[in-house]
């Protein structure tokens, strides 16, 4: 059994190496750079601040008490609720559409291998070629969307999905889901194919009804996999930045927490704050995946 650790452990080391040197190192002088006033300009001139770039209380001369860090920056907090509820409405839909197209291609019927490749083609779409395509498509003045729409009587006047921030976010969500449904359905459908069909054929011959093998079979089955693809597609939601820096105006509405670090970094010359961000980003998904696996029970060192 040691040798067959210490084997794995050998195999392991390259992967570890790279990862450390092109992941580890990047995200511990992030980590570091958050704790400074560091400038985009001179990196290395940065005076080591403490915890100011997250809190501080400034008391200024007419004895006014000023909050000050990301945790009283009203315009973070906006990003982060946009981020959650952007994650929580794509990865919802996307896991319910991906279940239904994954049994739908888990059934026998002919050229089934067909669809399979086809249904994947959204997903292998780089998402920056998808962001622009799809913002053309939902153009107010010459998109295809608001075409169909009028002509099917569901609108009375052309919509400006992108540019306005009434819409934007809506129009980001279907073009994620669009874009991620498939490689939910894909999972699912990996696990799928590994249950036992020796089950299925025991509830037939009691006349279970479909609704409850699904329900009582098939979803305890695949829990193990459905948690784990969630958490991926979780962790994917909640770093979003290209669609919403693409398709999106830049607005405290629309705004990421992605796109918030991204512009402090470099737009605006903020870049400890920035730092800071990007800290506070990384430390709210490794809590929410902590919590994922905790409350779904989800063992990852164990095989399914």
């Amino acid at each position: 059994m040691r040798q067959r650790a210490r084997s794995a452990w050998l195999f392991l080391a390259p992967m570890l190496i790279v990862l450390a040197a092109v992941a580890g190192w990047p995200l511990l002088r992030t980590i570091y750079f958050g704790f400074t006033d560091a400038s985009l300009t001179d990196l290395e001139a940065g005076r080591w601040v403490g915890f100011a770039n997250y809190f501080s209380v400034l008391h200024m001369p007419s004895g006014r008490i000023i909050y000050d860090g990301l945790l009283a920056d009203p315009v973070w907090w906006r990003a982060v609720w946009n981020t959650v509820r952007f994650a929580v409405i794509s990865v919802t839909c996307e896991t319910i559409l991906g279940m239904i197209v994954a049994l739908v291609l888990n059934a026998e019927f002919p050229g089934r291998g067909v669809v399979r490749a086809a249904i994947l083609i959204p997903w292998a779409i780089p998402t920056i070629v998808s962001a622009k395509m799809w913002q053309w498509m939902l153009n107010d003045q010459f998109g295809i969307i608001n075409d169909a729409l009028l002509r099917l009587g569901l609108i009375s006047t052309k919509i400006a999905w992108t540019a306005s921030a009434d819409t934007a976010m809506f129009a980001v969500l279907i073009v994620d889901i669009w874009k991620t449904t498939p490689f939910m359905a894909l999972l699912i459908l990996a696990a799928l194919q590994m249950l036992p069909q020796e089950i299925y054929e025991v509830t037939r011959l009691d006349g279970v009804s479909p609704w409850k093998v699904f329900w009582k079979v098939t979803l305890p089955l695949i829990r193990p996999a459905l948690m784990v693809a969630v958490i991926f597609r979780g962790l994917d939601a909640l770093r979003i930045f290209d669609l919403i820096y693409v398709l999106t105006p830049n607005n405290v509405r629309t705004k990421s927490m992605s796109v918030f670090a991204r512009e402090n970094l470099f737009e605006f010359d903020k870049f400890a704050y920035g730092s800071a961000a990007s800290t506070l980003l990384f430390v709210i998904l490794v809590l929410l995946t902590m919590l994922v696996l905790r409350f779904g029970r989800v063992k990852l060192d164990r095989s399914y």
